[in-house]
């Protein structure tokens, strides 16, 4: 029993290494040739975990030859645009100004329904709305609406607005975080005095709390609604 425990350990440490290594894609943004990859690691890591007349080194060996094929794939998409035509397919036009197109849909061997859920997805219910709709390598469908049923954005309204920024987690599930805390250009001392300000007793009842660069704070405790704070920060939060 030991014996596969400790087999299991190391296949399983062994595939999440690798899947680092090769990237953070999310499985419905994976191309055609990296989800089949993914599949046949998934299978090959199984067999010496449960089968302890199969040696280790037979289930690492095929594991890694994978990993360094997708490797030489990836390099050999990205130096020639034909090979990466050829393995992972090209974007397609299913929806252009004239409507669908079938004969789009005949060769991505999809029906009108799939085109209709994909739309959807994308926030939009009517072909009348969409100039253009893209089948994407990876599956997903691309949709540029109509000009007048495009969102409409600050640039439309001509508005003069603060820059965006991303907020600093400086509090999280009860435990404060130091390196963010540097990051923030705030101290712990500063931290209690905006909980005491909050009318919040102990660090450990706080759920989340955030703060940005125009001292704008985001806090809330366990069971309880959020609520926001102003403060001045002792710094300016770093880019």
């Amino acid at each position: 029993m030991l014996t596969i425990v400790v087999r299991a350990i190391i296949i399983y440490l062994l595939v999440l290494f690798l899947y680092r290594v090769m990237g953070k894609r999310q499985l419905g943004e994976m191309q055609p040739f990296e989800l089949v990859l993914t599949l046949i690691i998934a299978d090959l890591a199984t067999i010496p975990m449960a089968e302890v007349s199969v040696p280790v080194l037979h289930g690492i060996v095929p594991v890694l030859t994978l990993v360094v094929l997708h490797f030489i794939l990836t390099y050999l998409s990205s130096v020639s645009n034909k090979f990466a035509s050829f393995l992972s397919g090209k974007p397609v036009i299913v929806i252009n100004p004239d409507g669908i197109d079938a004969k789009a849909l005949k060769n991505l061997n999809i029906s009108v329904d799939d085109v209709f859920e994909a739309i959807r997805g994308c926030g939009y219910f009517s072909v009348e709305q969409i100039q253009y709709a893209i089948m994407e390598t990876n599956g997903k469908m691309s949709v540029l609406p109509k000009s007048n049923f495009a969102p409409v954005t600050v640039q439309d309204m001509k508005l003069k607005v603060e820059k965006s920024v991303i907020p600093i987690n400086v509090v999280n599930e009860g435990k404060i975080l130091k390196d963010n805390l540097e990051i923030a250009k705030i101290d712990e001392a500063k931290v209690m005095e905006l909980l005491n300000k909050a009318k919040v007793k102990k660090v450990k009842d706080v759920l989340l709390m955030t703060i940005d660069k125009q001292g704008s704070v985001y806090l809330q405790q366990y069971g309880q609604k959020y609520q926001t704070l102003q403060t001045e920060v002792l710094g300016k939060v770093k880019e």
